[in-house]
C-alpha cells in the first residue's frame, strides 16, 4: 500500500499565506511606480471619505452658494479667486469641494457594487464547480450569454428594468442602490468562472474527500474547506473590477441614467460641466475628468502588480 505524501492530503498554500509572504512587502517597496500609485490612491480615498470635513464648502448646500461667484476660473488665471482654487461652476459651487464629494460618492457606490458582484459570482462559482452537472451547465450558460454583451450594456439594461419597477416618486432616493445592483449584476461572471475552475480542482483532492467521509454537509465543505483555498485570484479581480466599476458608474451618470444632480458623482460633474465646455469653462470638465483618470489609473496599476505578485508561477 503506497503512502500518501503530506502534499497530496493537505490543502495547498492559501491566498492569505502568500499575501503575508515577506517577499511581497519587499517587492512592493522596491517597485517605485506601484508605491507612488498606492500613495496617490490612499490620498484620494482619504480625501473622498473625509470630504465633509476637509472640503472648503458644502457645494450642495443652497445656503452656501452665491450666484455672484459663478463661472470663476481657477486661482492662477486672471479672474480667479483665492477662495476657489479650482474655480466654480455655473451655480457658484466650488469645484474642489464638488470633486471631493463626487469622489466620495463614486468610490462608495463602486465599492458596494463590486462587493455585490463578488458575493454573487463567488457563490455561483463554488456551487457550479462543486456540484457540476446540470447546475454547472445552467450557471455557465447564463454566464456565457452575459459575456456576449458589454458590461455597460448589461448595466444599462438592469438600470432600466429596475427603474421601471420603482415608482417615479422614489427614483431619486433609490438611484444609488439601482446603480449598485446594476454594477453587481454586470461583473459577477468573472468571479464565477474563475472560482468554478479552482473549485473543480479542489473538490477532487483528498482533504475534501476526508471531509465527506466525516459526514460534513456540502455547504460546510464548500464554505470551510474549498472556499479559503480558491480565493487566490479574487483580490486581483476585486482590484481591477473596482476600477471598471468606477468607470461604469461614471458612464451611467454621464449618460443621465445614474445619480441625480443633487447626488453628484464624477460622472455627473463631467456631464453637467460639458454643457459649458464650449463657452470657455474648461475647468468644469477637466478637473473632474483628471480626478477620475488618476483614480482609475492608480487602481489598475495596483491590480496589475497584485496579479503578478500573487501568481506563484511568476515568483
Amino acid at each position: 500500500m503506497t503512502e500518501t505524501s503530506p502534499r497530496e492530503t493537505s490543502a495547498p498554500v492559501g491566498f492569505w499565506a502568500r499575501l503575508a509572504d515577506n517577499d511581497l512587502l519587499v517587492d512592493f517597496l522596491g517597485n517605485r511606480l506601484v508605491l507612488i500609485s498606492s500613495v496617490l490612491l490612499l490620498v484620494l480615498l482619504a480625501a473622498s471619505l473625509l470630504a465633509p470635513w476637509i472640503a472648503p464648502t458644502n457645494p450642495y448646500d443652497p445656503l452656501s452658494l452665491d450666484i455672484m461667484n459663478s463661472s470663476l476660473p481657477p486661482v492662477w488665471q486672471a479672474d480667479g479667486d483665492a477662495q476657489f482654487l479650482l474655480g466654480t461652476d455655473d451655480q457658484g459651487r466650488d469645484m474642489l469641494s464638488a470633486i471631493l464629494y463626487g469622489l466620495r460618492i463614486s468610490i462608495i457606490i463602486s465599492a458596494l457594487g463590486v462587493a455585490v458582484a463578488a458575493v454573487v459570482g463567488i457563490t455561483l462559482g463554488v456551487v457550479a464547480g462543486y456540484f457540476g452537472g446540470v447546475v454547472d451547465a445552467v450557471i455557465m450558460r447564463i454566464a456565457d450569454i452575459q459575456l456576449s454583451f458589454p458590461a455597460i450594456l448589461v448595466a444599462l439594461l438592469v438600470d432600466g428594468l429596475l427603474h421601471s419597477m420603482i415608482p417615479s416618486i422614489s427614483r431619486e432616493n433609490s438611484a444609488s442602490w439601482v446603480i449598485i445592483i446594476s454594477i453587481g449584476l454586470s461583473f459577477w461572471v468573472q468571479y464565477a468562472r474563475t472560482i468554478r475552475s479552482s473549485t473543480m480542482i479542489e473538490q477532487k483532492k483528498d482533504y475534501v474527500s476526508a471531509a465527506r467521509l466525516f459526514g460534513l454537509p456540502d455547504v460546510a465543505i464548500m464554505v470551510r474547506h474549498i472556499l479559503p483555498n480558491v480565493m487566490g485570484p479574487i483580490l486581483v479581480i476585486l482590484t481591477i473590477n473596482f476600477g471598471l466599476a468606477i468607470i461604469t458608474e461614471a458612464t451611467l451618470s454621464y449618460l443621465g441614467v445614474g445619480l441625480p444632480p443633487m447626488q453628484p458623482s464624477l460622472g455627473t460633474l463631467i456631464r453637467t460641466g460639458q454643457e459649458f465646455l464650449f463657452s470657455g469653462e474648461w475647468w468644469t470638465v477637466a478637473f473632474p475628468g483628471i480626478a477620475l483618470a488618476v483614480l482609475v489609473l492608480t487602481i489598475n496599476l495596483l491590480g496589475d502588480w497584485l496579479r503578478d505578485a500573487l501568481n506563484p508561477k511568476l515568483r
